[in-house]
Formats: structure tokens, sequence, C-alpha cells
């Protein structure tokens, strides 16, 4: 291939002696610029005042140039008559053409050419180069956009270039018009019918391997037509047909040769069971039906299923309206528009497969409306569907609905049968492993359930996107990993879960939650409103408790009690619409903590009882109990209730051998009680709060020091108390309160100043401050009345507005 530079010395070479013998050959495909270089060569002769001749007809005698423009047209004795020009050493020739057609006269005058010195091979553009002649052709510098659109779209062939940026010009977006694809209709009409056929068929969706069986060719005119089609310069340098020109052809071409040359494919690909998807997908859409589309639409259906389930639900939809019976692709509709996230239809087709004792795939559908109803909340429902189903999977889903809703004697029954488990499919293997993990979770070992569960994840972990869960195996996991302080492997598996898209888009945001609330429960605040945020958007029951559970959490470590009202209007209805089941508690014990933080704990009651009844029906397993008692106790202390306070703490205690994480908490909850007393351990209190650290509950033992802080009336206590506080929460020791630094004027505010006053403007009370801050109450009252004093503020809206001054604008 030649390069700018070396045009340029070709150039400088012509102008600087024209007269002087020149052979040159031009090879390219079509649209590459051969004509413009040769145009550009006649204007420097002509300047230089050599007559210039295009060789079609007579050959002048010596003292012109010749430069000759689509040589691989003309005739046999014309390239004869200048392959002798070529031969003679004295001509001043350039001969342009196509690398096909290469007739045997045409190799001869090459081959002489090439004798004289190796031809120009022109090439794309490059990117630089397309934003170059862009901006030449627009008269200013391209948009990024316009660049990469027309670079993907041309593959940087000059001609298709010009066309495309100019039509671009004429447009407000950008995008491809319709004025760009018509002005291919030259190209493609002039095409030879070999080639256009090849052409076509490839624009259609055929690979090679097709062509030959599609077009009647032998291998050799195969050949030449998948030259001439590589010479038309609609192929990019690597026979890859480019964007453009597959929209012009499939534009410009009959409407009938397009579907005789679909049909025909179609054929071929069923008769060879081959893959459909890239032949079908583009009729989707067109006015087509019978068997033949019908079958094919289906095909390809199920071919797109494992990669786009939102495709595969559009081709099954074309297929029905082909011609396909509607209640034979019920339930595999169902199944893609479930995992492409639309639950209203996927429910709405599975129940129509379920309810028409004709309908193909009855258990299927019943497995597919199962799984909605599990991510609705109906937890229950969704487990005699698949008892229902009785297949493969759907027998230890329905196992890990019962355990979930409390019916563990119904899931050993159920796990125990000879066969349950159907095909030992990685399905069919994850589902047990699933069910298995859960019900250990209930009956053994964390450890062991957590182990099981991890286990699964990974052996789900190939069919990605591509299967319909009631819940992921990272998720429940990541339940079971909180439940016991294992934080550092929920978020592992949940990433793990997120990177490879476990479960579609059904399941994405379910982990994302998921996620924050690990980030949440360690103290990672910003990490859990970012996932908070990615996962925001329309919310099935199930995902939306989550979430706002999640919100709840949030604004109460925040102490934003505004926010909190807020959000719990919100949870309130969130709650109605999920009735309690085991993998649930999470969210329903930060719900508890808010209902006594509000006063407010007569509206969570009914759902608190049916949690309870839950867990005693399943033997008051620690794993899942311990989390739900250490909320309960916090929302008796937030709601003054220290009896209750006491007693949850007593069933805390009765569960602390069962797990080091237990043990911490359980521990916990007694120092929380003593407090309530008036009764103030330092010891104790900073062992108690380092071993909830120590567990994963960093925020958590953050607060139980600082608030035993701010009660004990032991000024070393208290200093010592804050200070385990902040070591925990990672702060650094809190200093005395600081006069300004010197040179700072009555306006300026310190470090810790600006802290309070931010909070203060917040709406917090000093109590409120101090618990965020970890400091006490007094010293809050300290830095405000300082403040006051150097602000000379009289009352408190003074204090207020002076305050909103300094601190400026604050983010909403």
């Amino acid at each position: 291939m030649v390069l700018e530079s070396d045009l340029r010395q070709l150039d400088e070479s012509i102008a600087a002696d024209p007269s002087a013998p020149r052979v040159v050959g031009v090879r390219a495909p079509g649209g590459y610029g051969k004509t413009a270089l040769l145009t550009r060569w006649a204007q420097i002769y002509r300047e230089a005042g050599v007559p210039v001749y295009d060789g079609r007809h007579e050959l002048p005698a010596r003292d012109a140039a010749v430069l000759v423009d689509d040589a691989h047209q003309l005739d046999d004795e014309r390239l004869r008559a200048l392959r002798g020009l070529a031969a003679s050493g004295s001509a001043q020739l350039a001969v342009a053409y196509r690398p096909w057609p290469r007739r045997a006269a045409l190799t001869d005058l090459v081959e002489a050419v090439t004798r004289v010195r190796p031809p120009v091979l022109l090439g794309p553009l490059s990117r630089a180069q397309i934003g170059e002649r862009a901006g030449l052709l627009l008269g200013a510098k391209p948009s990024e956009d316009l660049v990469d659109l027309v670079g993907k779209q041309t593959g940087g062939v000059p001609r298709f270039v010009d066309r495309l940026v100019r039509a671009v010009s004429e447009t407000a977006d950008c995008s491809v018009p319709a004025a760009a694809v018509e002005g291919f209709r030259y190209e493609v009409e002039n095409l030879e019918a070999d080639v256009r056929r090849v052409l076509l068929a490839t624009a259609l969706g055929a690979g090679t391997d097709l062509l030959v069986s599609l077009l009647g060719l032998d291998l050799d005119a195969l050949g030449d037509a998948m030259d001439g089609a590589r010479a038309s310069g609609l192929l990019d340098e690597y026979g890859v047909l480019l964007p453009i020109a597959q929209r012009a052809l499939l534009a410009l071409s009959p409407w009938e040769r397009r579907l005789s040359l679909h049909q025909r494919l179609i054929e071929i690909q069923l008769a060879r069971s081959g893959p459909l998807l890239p032949l079908v997908r583009p009729l989707l859409g067109a006015p087509v039906s019978g068997p033949l589309f019908a079958s094919a639409f289906k095909t390809a259906g199920d071919e797109a299923l494992a990669e786009s389930p939102a495709l595969a639900a559009q081709l099954f939809a074309a297929a029905v309206e082909a011609g396909e019976p509607a209640l034979a692709l019920a339930a595999r509709r169902a199944e893609a528009a479930a995992l492409s996230g639309d639950l209203d239809s996927g429910l709405r087709l599975a129940d129509q497969a379920i309810a028409a004792e004709a309908a193909v795939d009855r258990a299927h559908g019943a497995s597919v409306a199962a799984a909605v109803l599990a991510h609705r909340g109906l937890l229950g429902s969704s487990t005699e569907l698949y008892r229902w189903a009785g297949e493969g999977s759907a027998v230890p889903f329905a196992a890990l609905g019962l355990i979930g809703t409390g019916r563990l004697a119904e899931a050993d029954e159920l796990l125990s049968q000879p066969g349950s488990g159907g095909p030992p499919t990685l399905l069919a293997g994850a589902a047990r492993q699933l069910a298995q993990g859960v019900r250990e979770s209930v009956t053994g070992s964390a450890t062991t359930a957590l182990a099981t569960l991890t286990r699964a994840a990974v052996l789900i972990e190939p069919l990605g996107r591509n299967v319909l869960l009631p819940d992921t195996p990272a998720a429940l996991a990541a339940l079971v990993a909180m439940h016991c302080g294992e934080f550092t492997v929920a978020e592992a598996v949940l990433r793990r879960a997120i990177d490879s898209g476990m479960g579609g888009a059904i399941a994405m945001r379910r982990h994302l939650l998921l996620r924050g609330w690990t980030a949440m429960l360690r103290g990672g605040f910003e990490a859990a409103r970012s996932d908070l945020v990615a996962a925001s958007g329309p919310m099935e029951p199930r995902d939306w408790l989550l979430a706002t559970g999640l919100e709840i959490g949030l604004a109460r470590r925040d102490s934003d009690l505004s926010a909190l009202r807020t959000v719990w209007d919100r949870a309130r209805e969130a709650i109605v619409r999920h009735p309690a089941d085991l993998f649930a508690l999470l969210p329903l014990g930060e719900l508890a903590v808010a209902a006594g933080r509000l006063h407010d704990t007569s509206r969570l009651a009914p759902h608190l009882a049916q949690a309870t009844e839950l867990l005693g029906q399943l033997g008051n397993p620690p794993l899942w109990s311990t989390s739900l008692a250490w909320n309960r106790m916090h929302a008796a202390v937030l709601d003054e209730h220290p009896e209750d306070a006491a007693r949850h703490a007593a069933d805390l205690a009765s569960l602390a051998p069962a797990h080091p994480y237990c043990a911490a908490v359980a521990d916990a909850a007694q120092v929380w009680v003593k407090l309530l007393a008036g009764d103030v351990d330092p010891v104790e209190t900073e062992s108690a709060a380092r071993a909830l650290a120590a567990a994963g509950l960093v925020w958590d033992g953050a607060r139980l020091a600082g608030q035993a802080a701010i009660r004990t009336p032991d000024r070393t206590a208290m200093v010592a108390l804050l200070d385990c506080a902040r070591i925990i929460q990672g702060r650094q020791q809190e200093p005395q309160p600081e006069a300004p630094l010197a040179g700072d004027n009555a306006t300026t505010l310190s470090e810790r100043e600006r802290e309070v006053a931010e909070l203060v403007v917040s709406g917090l009370t000093y109590k409120q401050i101090g618990e965020k801050l970890f400091i006490s109450a007094k010293t809050v009252e300290y830095h405000v009345a300082r403040m006051r004093q150097r602000l000379g503020s009289d009352t408190r809206s003074d204090l207020l507005n002076q305050l909103r001054g300094l601190l400026g604008p604050r983010p909403v």
C-alpha cells in the first residue's frame, strides 16, 4: 500500500520533470480514489503544458501523458496497445484498474507496468484522514461522533466517506440518512449479476459456506464472484460487507429478489440444522408468513434466548404471526419476556400455557410463573407452582420455597423423593445445592451453608443471563453471609454475579441492592448509595422492599430524621405488598428500627408477628433469628421500651453459642440494656464495640461506644469511649475545641465547626449531631455557642442565616 508521503513524492516528481518517461500502475477497488489521483496528475501535466490523453482512443505519438482510468473495462485490443506503450521505455503512462476482472490482456499490461515500478496500492482512510476530509467538506471541524459514524459505516473508503459526510451535513442528527443510501444506487445496479447475488446474500446474513448451495455456482465461479465483490469496494479490507453497503443492498434491491434469497437460505439452514438468527432477524416486521418462516422464527428465537431474551420474545411473537400455534410457544414466550424484565407479559403467557390442557410445555410454563411470583414477593404461590410442575429444577426450587415459608418438614419430604432432581444438568445441580444450602442454614452450620451456596453460584455461572430463577445462588449466599457476618464473602459472590449477568436483567437489580446492603452494614455508605442509585427504576415488590429498607437504613445512619419520615411512607406500602418470608428478614428488621425511631411500631406489628411465627416453625434458627432480634432490640431502645429491649437481648443470649457473630451481637445487646439502665462499664462496652466491628458491623460498634460515652458521667471513660468509637470508624482522634488559626477573621470556621455548622443547618439536634460526630451533646453546644459569639448572633434564626452564608449552597 502506498503511503500519503509516497504519493506526494510522485506528485513532486511529475511537477519537477513532466516530460520524463514515467510508467505508473494504480490498483484499488472501486471508490478508493483512483479517479481523483489521475485527475490530480492530469492537472499537474496540463499546468506544465503537457497534453493529456485518456488512452481509450488513438494513442499520441510522443510528448504527451496518457492517464488511463478503469483499465479493467477496456477491450483486449486497447489493452495490448497500452502494453506496447508501457514497454516502449519512453512513455508517460499511468494506468488505474481494479483487482478484478483480470483478463489475460489486462494481466499482460499490469505485468509490463510493474516491471518499471511497483504499483500504487490505495487503501482506506485512517480515522485522522476521515476527520480531515470531513472538515474540508463541512468547512468546520467535525464532531467525534460524526467521525466515528463515518468510519464505522464506510470503512474509510474515500468515495463513501464523502457521500455520507455530505448527506449527514443536511440532517440534524448524527445518523445514516436515506440520501446517503440512495447514493449507492449506481454501484448496486451496475454490479455483475453473480457479484450482486453474492453481495445481497451476504447482506442477508449468509456466510461463505452457504453461498455455493444458495447460488448454484461451482467453486471457481464463486471465487470469481467473491473477487468481484471485493473489487466493488463494498467490502472492507478483511472481506466483510461495509455497514452502509449492507443498508444500500437491502434498501435498493427489489423485495421479491430479497425474499426469494431469504427463503432459499432458510431452507438450506433448516435442512442442515444451521444457525438461523443472522438470517431471520432482518425479517422482523416484514410481511412474511407460512410454515417455513414460522419455523425459522421459532428456531431463531431459541438461538437468541441465551444472549438476548428481548430479541427472542420478538422472534417468538413473529413466529405466531407467521402461523405457529400460539399455545405451542406460550411457555417459551413467557420465559423470554420474564428474562428480559417484562414480568407482566411473562406471567400472562405462562398462565395461558398452564391453563390450556392442549398447550405444549405446561410444566415449563408453571416454572416460569413460579419464578415471576417469587420476584413479586409471593413465595408461597411460587412454591405451589413449582410443586405442580414437578420436574427437573422445579422440585428443589419448590423445596427452597417451602423452607422460605417455614415448612421445613415438607421440604425434606420433597427432597427425599427418588429422582426429585431430574436429569443432572447444571441448572438442576445448582438448584439442588441451592435448596440444600438454605436447609443447612436453618438446621446446621452457617459455614457449611455458605460453602454450599457459594458452590451453587459457581456451578450456575456458565449459564449466565439465560436462566430464569426464583432467586439466584449468589443472592442467597450473600443473605446467609450477611446474617453471619461474612461480609467479604457476600461482596465477592455478588460482584461475580453482577459481572457474569447471572439470572439476566431480572436478577441484576437484586444483586446490586444486596451489595448495597453489604456496604451499608460494613459502614460504606457512599458505596451503598451508589448501588442504590444503580438499581433505581421500576421495581417488583421484593426488590422494592429491599431498596426501601436500604434507604431507611442509610437515612437512620445519617441521623436524617426528615429523610427517614419521607421513606417511611413508602416503606409502609412496600411491606404490605410483600408477605413475610425467610429471605425478607433483613429489610423487615431495618424497617422495625425505623418504626421504633418514629414511634410507629404498631404498623409493623403484624408483619413482625408473621416473621416470629415463621422462625418458630423453623425452630428459631440462630443464623436467621439473630439479625432480626438485634434490630428489634434497637427498635425497642428507640421507642423507649426497655423491657422489650431486655427481652430481645435475652433472645440473643440464647442464640450466642451458635456462631461467633451471634455471640458478638448478643454481648453488645446486653451492653445496650445496661446503658438504658444507666450502667456504663467502659471496659465491657469497648470490648463489645470492638467485637461488633470485628464481626463486620463497623457502624454499630462505633455507635455503641459513642452512645456509652454520652451516657457516662466519668470524664476519663467518656474520652476513652469516644476514642474507641473514632478508631472503629477510622477517624482521627477528636481534637479539643480549637481556636481559629492565626490570621483568621471572625467569619472563618474551623474544620470541626464547619462539620457542626452543616449539621445544625440540616436541622439536627445537639444529641443527633453528637451521635453522628462521636462527641457529646455538650461539646456540640460549646461549638455552637462559640460560633454565635464570634458571629455576633443574638438569635437562633440569625445564627442559621449567617451559617448558611458561610457554608454556601448545599447539595440537594
